[in-house]
């Protein structure tokens, strides 16, 4: 069994641009909170496969994960994968979908949510936190 969340954002900018922005790893520290810094671990532009491993200040300690882009249908769509055994969580996956949708000229962005792989404590905290989890989500 999964947790899954949705956040909903509208941005006033095309939808292209709201695309590109969600993948300028090198701009993330201008609107993602906590950002400490983030490693590319491929070269080159975003593409399916591509990696990075973020780091973020949370609860007051930094906590690393590893992304990989599994899925890019430009411009409407960006899957991303957090393997939580590589980083500081040590277990579960995290699945972030963005769907990007064009309204008036302003983007609306739904992010959907899904952990998975969560065992023990951790899904019972898991299942606890999942509103946590959204709202920490829709501040970045």
């Amino acid at each position: 069994m999964s947790i899954q969340f949705d956040v909903r954002r509208t941005l006033r900018v095309p939808v292209e641009k709201a695309f590109q922005a969600l993948l300028d790893l090198d701009a993330a520290k201008e609107w993602m909170q906590g950002l400490v810094r983030m490693e590319r671990l491929d070269e080159g532009p975003i593409k399916e496969g591509s990696e990075w491993k973020e780091t973020r200040k949370m609860f007051g300690t930094e906590a690393s994960e590893h992304f990989e882009v599994i899925e890019l249908q430009k411009p409407n769509k960006i899957v991303l994968r957090c393997d939580g055994t590589k980083g500081t969580t040590g277990k579960g996956e995290f699945i972030y979908t963005y769907t990007l949708q064009e309204v008036d000229g302003h983007s609306e962005i739904l992010l959907s949510g899904e952990i998975n792989k969560l065992t023990g404590m951790a899904k019972f905290f898991g299942k606890m936190m999942s509103k946590t989890f959204a709202k920490a989500c829709a501040t970045h």
